[in-house]
Formats: structure tokens, C-alpha cells, sequence
């Protein structure tokens, strides 16, 4: 669907639902671009306004914010994290401005390490009366791995946190030709619980020097597809439901 982006003022609905995707720029091993999360994010957003459209309902989605939390990656060169402290104040900010004019704001996430500050500043944002929520990019299980990373921060306890097969399967269907090919090995493949510890010394690059944590081997383009279905019937669903919990995400 049309972004908000390529829309003058006035071709704006009124009382509009406002996707607004959000990602990170970090590295995702040797194979995937820095903006993956973003692009996961942004394609959610855009198949899930469609449909919304389709329904009736007014709705348009807002231009990515590539920019997360994610220190954990720091130490590889190209990553760019403005932390926790000033996503908070961007999108705190960013809700304020949307509520202006939007009847409903909908922050659609790619990004594991946003959640604690969705987590904050949705709550409270919320508590100012804005009428605001997020739903996570979830992934469902493929085989025997799921995506620790999720997304959504569902601290998912399976080898395929970061970069491996579902990401991977994920930017084939997306973005094929952002990924670069033959895909790698294997990167680390413990439990996220036993790597946590280590990576809250020592970030991502103490467990994986690849930056992989988890096993592209073996994604493909047709795996990526149903997983995108799935991501999008799932974050469909919750916006439809309109029920936040605590922390603000949609259930």
C-alpha cells in the first residue's frame, strides 16, 4: 500500500489508523543487510495496512525508524544503536505528533532489543491518554528452531536468535537480493540461556564471532513466505483484537 511518505497532506484520511514499523540497523552475520529488522517491520506493516484497507478501514503506514536499541552489536563496525534512553524519547515524541491527527497508532516492531523500551514508554504513553500499542513481528516455529530474537522479544529459549534460519528464509522472500550468497555456517547454536550471561559481558561478538546466532542452513525463499503469512495473519489478528496488556503489546 501507499506510505505516508508519498502522500500529500491532503490525501491524509481522517481518523486513521497509524502503522509506524520500527526496526534497528545492526549487523545480521555475514549474509544479511543491516536494515533487516527494519525490512521485516516495514513489510508487516505495509501487507497488514492492506488488508485493513481492504476491510474498510482507514489506515496508513508511517516511513520505518531504523534506529533501535542495539548495543549488543555494537562491536561489530557498521551498527548504529541509539539505546534505550533515546528510542524511548523518539517514539514518545513520534506518538505524541501522530496523535495529533490519528485516531489510533499501532508501532509494529522488528527488533527484540526495542522491547523493554516499547515496554516503558507505551505504558506511559498510554496513561496520557494517547491511544497507542505495539505488536511484535513474531515468528512461528520452523522444524525444530524457533527465532529467540522474534522480534518481539518472546525470549524464545531455541538456537535461532539472530541471523539464522528464519531471518534468513524471511530476507530470501523479501529482499532476495539483499542477501548474499552461498549462505554460511552454522554460527553459535546454544540455548539463548546459557549464552545471556555471557552476552551481557561481552555483547553478541563474545559467543559468535560470525555475529550468527543460529543456523542459516537450509532457509529458503518458500520457507520465508509462510513465515511472513503467519507473521502478518498474527499481527492482523491483534490489531483487530485491539487488546494491550500491561506492557502495551497487542495480545
Amino acid at each position: 500500500m501507499t506510505g505516508l511518505d508519498a502522500l500529500s497532506w491532503p490525501d491524509v484520511p481522517p481518523g486513521a489508523t497509524v502503522l509506524l514499523p520500527i526496526g534497528s540497523t545492526e549487523q545480521h552475520g555475514p549474509h544479511l543487510p543491516f536494515d533487516t529488522d527494519a525490512v521485516i517491520a516495514r513489510s508487516v506493516a505495509g501487507a497488514v495496512g492492506e488488508r485493513m484497507l481492504a476491510g474498510g478501514e482507514a489506515v496508513v503506514v508511517a516511513p520505518a525508524l531504523a534506529y533501535g536499541a542495539s548495543g549488543e552489536h555494537q562491536s561489530f563496525p557498521g551498527t548504529i544503536s541509539i539505546g534505550h534512553e533515546a528510542l524511548r524519547f523518539v517514539l514518545i515524541e513520534l506518538v505524541r505528533s501522530l496523535s495529533t491527527w490519528a485516531a489510533r497508532i499501532v508501532i509494529v516492531n522488528g527488533h527484540g532489543g526495542n522491547v523493554p523500551t516499547l515496554a516503558s514508554a507505551v505504558p506511559q504513553l498510554r496513561a496520557e491518554n494517547h491511544r497507542v500499542a505495539w505488536v511484535p513481528c513474531a515468528a512461528a516455529p520452523v522444524a525444530s528452531t524457533r527465532d529467540g530474537d522474534a522480534r518481539g522479544g518472546l525470549g524464545l529459549p531455541a538456537p535461532d536468535a539472530h541471523a539464522g534460519r528464519i531471518e534468513t528464509s524471511l530476507l530470501l522472500h523479501l529482499a532476495p537480493t539483499a542477501v548474499t550468497l552461498p549462505l554460511p555456517g552454522a554460527g553459535n547454536t546454544e540455548p539463548m540461556s546459557a549464552l545471556l550471561p555471557l552476552m551481557a559481558a561481552g555483547g553478541v561478538a563474545a559467543v559468535s564471532p560470525s555475529g550468527i546466532l543460529g543456523d542459516p542452513t537450509g532457509a529458503s525463499a518458500a520457507e520465508g513466505a509462510a513465515l511472513f503469512d503467519g507473521m502478518v495473519a498474527d499481527a492482523l489478528r491483534r490489531v483487530v483484537a485491539d487488546a494491550p496488556d500491561a506492557r502495551g503489546m497487542l495480545r
